[in-house]
């Protein structure tokens, strides 16, 4: 990483200064793989006589004057990214001019070309320290200043970032902005198109490639984006911070999204080209207003150093779901979606070895690169529910509006918000802080009861935790009775330590299934008594009135068979009876990929042959009776062509592709066509000739990613070795990578990824030491030997981290990889017995 600030660096940087202002000038006319870039910033010095350094990374710097001297512009350290400050007073100008590189890998400045018109778009991502990529900066989030931006582009250009801009000529000059930190700062560039609107005095624009132009659904993102804005004006209590609202949907974005005050970006995949299911629009939604709230929690009022990074990311997921559950058409079934999808992600990761408190321990940059994962979105955003159900979220809300007033455009650590929201609340939320927020791992909730001529005599929620993490929490859990699906009896309770006695249901008559965490109110995974369980594997889950229960169950049962209680196939059988009934489209996607995962990874080699046609005749059937152009028949095929493996079933993906047998009302356009083809590619039907056919016939920026994929997926041992690679050229574009690295991992033909396993480790510390952290990180996940789930992985990996010289942020990416590995192991065993 660029530099790897150090907490303590940032800490002593703070106590030497402050900053006022930045003004900055670029030139993006001199060439196509370097710009201009001169920086003028003005800070005072709070330690007259002290030394410092200012970040900028990859730069050829010409010169550097600070308070009218020159600096030896050869104390810079390109490859650290710091130039040395000496001796500062009290009253600084610092003016630096150099050159910076374009970056391909989605770090810094990114630069594309687009192959449809080779027209060139710009666009920058610099969170968390990566602005020192553009110009000279202070870059960590609490030397905030006002940010002047001068830019020289090409005439068709337009240049969009945080501030409204005046063009003159070929120069675009930006307003002053408000005080910001460095990594919300932001550039996009090049012949966008745009769409303009306003809402409530916002300006709002709308941006995407040209090429992209007649597929961008400008009424509803736009229809999304009022209404969280009226949301978020009613809740926060404070208005829209920045003037106006820009999103752009840029090309090789490296994240879903970044927050960028006032010039928000995005993953271009959100410009639907093709038809997708509305559980992708609903995903879209959340995005958009999880990126919205960040304009109030993280650049209005920003964390200190990034051990509260929790207080953006989970503030924004929380809000951004009540937003959807309060203001947009999905209305409660958001709170089903996030049930199902982000507290499964917060399971699954709490559950690692690399686990962590929510308030996490971040030492320097590379750390919390590797925190952007589900404790910090998920878990903490679940945590954010149940605290809602402890005090209410009417105390919650103006615990948040006092944090805002009081905070507005400065920096805050976790004490700050506890101190709102108990003055707000009148609650003491300090236990509750070392429960949820500086504790980790996930506590198991079960029911324990006895039964007489059919009524509980007693009855008992009993919670565990692991002897490595023994918190037992305070839980606001509902419980639920149900019959026939329809629930006959709730009660809501505090559950405390070890054993809590339920005493309202005693007498209370035992229902075919009995929910604990009913409504989802707690962060917990829980437990279905036997009865229950088999209401469910009978069909009962099929019966439910209401979205939620059902998906708490499904999800119950998928970390019964995460953690080995429930066998695989078993898992699997139940996916394929009930899935049939499930109306929500986002957890149908999720129970087939889950049902999928269980079978390559879960059960026993012997019965995945079995499992794979189990699930592709059910979904053949489901095919059949799906309506015609919904989003269920799009993503059964979606799904089949994941697990199709038959002759039968490939004739079929085969069919629907050439046109001869294509369902009624299923629309088969270019992302289709793609998903068919690398199926048929996997199957052995399709090869190098054919995927060369469909790219001269979709030959975009999205094409040539797929081709990418499907060429790494071509199951030869020639394909694999061409693929590895491509993966290890570093300066191969992140989506290149990406792409490759996604055809490269093809889990029905394991066997061809054999010889990579060794190779693997012989590569990735040496990836990680010369690679920027991004493409270094998407190696090291993405070409980790997941699905060679045998001891000689887990001896490969063991022996490897045996180095003590392995970078902890490397370490905890693989000691990740391995646990997964460990955990099919055991459950391939369970299913097996």
């Amino acid at each position: 990483m660029a530099g790897n600030l150090t907490r303590a660096e940032a800490r002593e940087r703070a106590r030497q200064l402050t900053v006022e202002s930045y003004a900055v000038e670029l030139d993006l006319r001199v060439g196509e793989e370097r710009f201009d870039s001169i920086t003028t910033v003005r800070f005072t010095g709070l330690q007259p006589g002290a030394s410092t350094f200012i970040d900028l990374h990859g730069a050829t710097v010409h010169k550097a004057t600070l308070n009218g001297e020159e600096l030896d512009v050869a104390s810079y350290d390109a490859e650290k990214g710091r130039l040395p400050l000496p001796e500062i007073s009290e009253r600084n100008e610092l003016r630096i001019e150099a050159d910076c590189a374009y970056m391909r890998t989605g770090e810094g400045l990114h630069r594309f070309v687009d192959p449809v018109d080779k027209k060139v778009y710009l666009h920058s991502q610099f969170e968390t320290a990566d602005a020192h990529r553009m110009y000279a900066c202070f870059d960590q989030p609490d030397l905030k200043a006002t940010f002047e931006l001068t830019v020289h582009a090409p005439d068709e250009w337009k240049c969009i970032s945080n501030s409204p801009a005046v063009k003159n000529g070929n120069t675009w000059s930006f307003e002053k902005t408000p005080r910001m930190s460095t990594y919300i700062t932001a550039l996009c560039a090049g012949p966008y198109h745009e769409v303009r609107s306003e809402h409530d005095g916002i300006p709002l624009g709308l941006y995407c490639r040209e090429s992209l132009a007649q597929f961008l659904d400008a009424d509803n993102i736009l229809e999304v984006t009022r209404q969280g804005f009226d949301f978020f004006h009613k809740v926060f209590g404070v208005r829209y911070p920045f003037g106006k609202y820009d999103q752009l949907f840029v090309p090789e974005f490296n994240a879903g999204a970044m927050e960028n005050a006032g010039c928000v970006t995005f993953l271009e995949d959100y410009v639907f080209r093709s038809r997708v299911t509305d559980a992708v629009v609903e995903r879209r939604a959340e995005t958009i207003l999880h990126e919205m709230a960040h304009m109030w929690f993280g650049d209005l009022v920003t964390m200190r150093w990034w051990d509260d990074l929790w207080l953006n990311e989970s503030f924004a997921t929380y809000a951004s779901v009540l937003c959807q559950a309060e203001a947009t058409r999905w209305g409660q079934g958001a709170w089903t979606t996030f049930a199902n999808v982000e507290k499964t992600w917060a399971y699954r990761q709490d559950q690692m070895p690399s686990t962590h408190p929510i308030a996490a321990d971040i030492v320097d940059m590379q750390a919390v690169e590797v925190n952007f994962d589900g404790i910090t979105y998920a878990k903490g955003a679940s945590v954010l529910k149940q605290l809602v159900a402890y005090v209410g979220l009417d105390n919650f809300l103006a615990g948040v509006r006092d944090y805002f007033t009081e905070h507005a455009w400065g920096n805050t650590e976790l004490k700050d918000l506890l101190a709102a929201l108990e003055r707000t609340s009148g609650r003491d939320l300090s236990s509750w802080s070392k429960e949820w927020l500086e504790t980790s791992w996930v506590n198991t909730l079960r029911p324990s009861f006895e039964v007489a001529d059919g009524k509980f005599t007693s009855f008992e929620v009993i919670q565990e935790a692991p002897a490595d993490y023994p918190t037992l929490r305070s839980h606001r859990i509902a419980i639920g009775l149900y019959n026939g699906g329809k629930r006959v009896k709730r009660v809501e309770l505090d559950v405390v330590g070890a054993r809590t006695q339920v005493a309202e249901l005693i007498g209370a008559e035992q229902p075919d299934l009995v929910l604990l965490n009913d409504d989802d109110l707690t962060y917990a995974k829980i437990r279905l008594d036997e009865r229950s369980l088999n209401t469910l594997v009978e069909g009962g889950i099929s019966s439910f009135e209401s979205s939620l229960p059902a998906a708490l169950c499904w999800s119950a049962a998928w970390d019964m068979t995460r953690d080995g209680e429930l066998r695989a196939r078993d898992y699997v059988q139940l996916v394929c009876k009930g899935v049939g009934a499930v109306k929500d489209i986002t957890v149908l996607q999720a129970l087939l990929n889950q049902a999928r995962m269980a079978t390559q990874q879960y059960a026993d080699p012997a019965w995945v042959g079995e499992g794979l046609a189990l699930q592709a005749a059910t979904l053949r059937s489901l095919l059949d009776g799906a309506e015609p152009g919904s989003d269920h028949q799009l993503a059964y095929v979606n799904a089949l062509s994941q697990v199709a493996v038959s002759d039968g079933d490939l004739d079929f993906l085969a069919a629907v592709l050439d046109g001869s047998a294509v369902p009624q009302g299923l629309s088969v356009d270019a992302d289709l066509r793609w998903t068919l083809i690398r199926a048929l590619v996997v199957g052995g039907r399709l090869g190098e000739s054919d995927i060369a056919a469909e790219l001269k016939r979709d030959a975009t920026a999205s094409g040539e990613r797929s081709a990418t994929t499907c060429r790494a997926s071509i199951p030869t041992a020639e394909a694999k070795a061409a693929a590895w690679e491509t993966i290890l050229e570093s300066d191969a574009a992140s989506t290149t990578l990406r792409a490759t690295v996604a055809g490269f991992q093809e889990p029905h033909h394991v066997e061809l990824l054999v010889p990579y396993r060794e190779r693997y480790f012989a590569e990735v510390g040496r990836v990680y030491k010369e690679w920027t952290f991004d493409s270094a990180a998407r190696f090291a996940n993405g070409c980790f030997p997941v699905f060679l789930i045998e001891q000689e992985t887990v001896d490969a990996a063991e022996a490897f981290l045996a180095d003590d010289e392995v970078p902890a942020a490397l370490r905890r990416m693989i000691v990740e990889g391995v646990d997964g590995v460990r955990r099919a192991i055991r459950n391939r065993a369970t299913d097996q017995a």
